[in-house]
């Protein structure tokens, strides 16, 4: 992810901020075509990009930040959700995140949002708040919703899988229904993404909402 903000920042600008902790979640600063905006992107190579307690935290502050500031956010999406399981339930992580959402939800400056690939549960619907008017693009590897395919079909169809002759033959008919729904192309022709775009045009679309900003700032 790192490298995709080098690539369609202005070059040399990129400047992040607490590296070492919320590791799942980046901020940093940067410049779009001269003008300074506020970025957070997630981290894949991290927990595979799934927000702790620490990463929702880092996020809620960042977000303030940008916000006393009247910094415009770019929101680099790649989020299969919160992290669960024991440790997850004692560092209170879902409560941490609904802060982390609140905050999203309540700033006031321009949002853009990029889905660079997942964008699931909880953490993926606070990935902007969908109800206000902004740029929200995906590019063709998004892929987002409730929670992920892979690894639920099998609990999901269960019974249908159980008195099945060739489970995996019927398996295997199962995804392949469901990935036609799954289409990220379908959530744009309902207008719920602004477009879908080839992954070069990340830059000019983003330059571009930053200068129409700047006339709300």
């Amino acid at each position: 992810m790192r490298k995709i903000l080098g690539m369609i920042a202005d070059k040399g600008t990129v400047f992040e901020m607490g590296k070492r902790w919320g590791r799942a979640a980046i901020t940093a600063f940067a410049r779009f075509d001269g003008w300074p905006v506020a970025v957070l992107a997630s981290d894949p190579s991290f927990l595979g990009g799934s927000w702790t307690a620490g990463t929702a935290e880092k996020a809620k502050r960042f977000v303030q930040l940008a916000e006393q500031f009247r910094l415009p956010v770019i929101h680099l999406v790649d989020n299969p959700g919160f992290m669960i399981g024991l440790d997850a339930e004692r560092a209170a992580t879902i409560r941490r995140g609904v802060e982390a959402m609140n905050g999203i939800y309540d700033a006031t400056v321009p949002w853009a949002t990029v889905i660079i690939r997942k964008a699931y549960g909880v953490a993926g619907a606070a990935m902007s708040d969908h109800t206000q008017f902004q740029y929200r693009f995906a590019w063709p590897s998004g892929d987002w919703g409730s929670l992920p395919m892979e690894g639920g079909v099998e609990v999901a169809y269960k019974s249908e899988l159980e008195k099945a002759d060739d489970p995996a033959a019927t398996l295997k008919e199962i995804k392949e229904r469901l990935a036609k729904v799954t289409s990220p192309f379908r959530t744009a022709e309902q207008f719920l993404v602004e477009d879908i775009i080839d992954p070069r045009d990340t830059r000019p679309l983003l330059c571009e909402f930053v200068e129409l900003a700047q006339r709300r700032l």
